[in-house]
């Protein structure tokens, strides 16, 4: 009776252990992505953090335009429609039309928020909100006297599409940082005139 026991409690790990690996290997897309993406502005090891396990995933960048009409796009989109994404743009606005976009008018959205040697960083944190975002001033190549004596800026966004595995502060940091890093890319892609020195990170936002 033991002996028959015995058999079939082993008979039931090596089952368990074969569907858990057989899963795993159905659901290893995220996995089989590049160490970096879009040009080095999305590490592999942030998808894995944000999305949850997918059989497939994809992901993919591309620019267009130049000066002011500048932006750098990237995404991972998952065969189960979940995605990340983001682009950084070149566009006119001051600091705080950028604030009053993301705060809302009337009935005002809950964010967080961060900065470090002029970079304004931002997460919305109303329930079901997975975006970031953060605003760079940058002078573009070619403007006229009177386009340059108006505000401009980099500024970069990110979300999350469908049921993201991370939430509350790990997704809000994770959304924020690849939000910057896409930011200071499209910075250096567009030639903002004013060179900048950006920081090896954003500060955390900690328990927020």
């Amino acid at each position: 009776m033991r002996r028959d026991t015995r058999v079939v409690l082993l008979f039931f790990v090596v089952l368990g252990l074969f569907c858990g690996g057989g899963w795993m290997f159905l659901n290893k897309g995220l996995y089989l992505l590049p160490g970096k993406m879009c040009e080095g502005t999305l590490g592999r090891d942030t998808v894995k953090e944000v999305l949850p396990r997918a059989r497939s995933a994809d992901s993919g960048s591309d620019a267009q335009g130049a000066g002011d009409g500048f932006t750098f796009w990237c995404h991972v989109t998952t065969s189960d429609d979940v995605s990340l994404s983001g682009e950084a743009k070149v566009q006119p606005g001051s600091l705080d039309e950028w604030l009053d976009n993301y705060r809302g008018t009337g009935i005002r959205h809950r964010i967080i928020r961060v900065s470090a040697h002029g970079v304004e960083a931002l997460a919305q944190t109303d329930p079901g909100a997975h975006t970031a975002s953060v605003y760079v001033p940058c002078t573009p190549p070619g403007l006229t006297a009177k386009e340059a004596s108006e505000p401009y800026a980099v500024v970069g966004e990110t979300r999350t599409y469908g049921d993201a595995r991370a939430t509350g502060t790990p997704l809000h940091q994770a959304l924020t940082d690849f939000a910057y890093r896409l930011t200071e890319h499209a910075y250096k892609l567009a030639g903002c005139k004013a060179h900048r020195d950006f920081p090896e990170r954003l500060p955390r936002y900690g328990g927020r």
